[in-house]
């Protein structure tokens, strides 16, 4: 009964101690990521993606290119947008 109790203890998900603050000295690489992500979802991205989307859809359309190379591509573009949600829904549903 004992091995029962402390095998649940064991494996029961907990927040990690590490990741509950940045490690000393990371404020400028912690900035640069920042600066990386706000540059890549930021306005320009966003326009730049939505013409890539329109330009494949339209190779597609006209025969031009591969529907599964297409597809690939339209759908990393959702995934790179929609990735801050997808996490979010990950941690939810994990209880984190």
């Amino acid at each position: 009964m004992f091995r029962i109790l402390a095998l649940a203890l064991f494996a029961a998900p907990t927040a990690a101690l590490a990741q509950a603050a940045d490690p000393a000295g990371s404020g400028p690489v912690v900035a640069a990521v920042g600066w990386l992500q706000g540059t890549l979802l930021g306005n320009v991205a966003t326009a730049v993606a939505v013409m890539a989307v329109a330009a494949v859809g339209f190779m597609m359309l006209t025969g031009r290119l591969n529907w599964r190379f297409g597809a690939t591509v339209i759908l990393g573009t959702f995934i790179l947008f929609g990735a801050a949600s997808i996490v979010a829904g990950i941690q939810q549903a994990a209880g984190a």
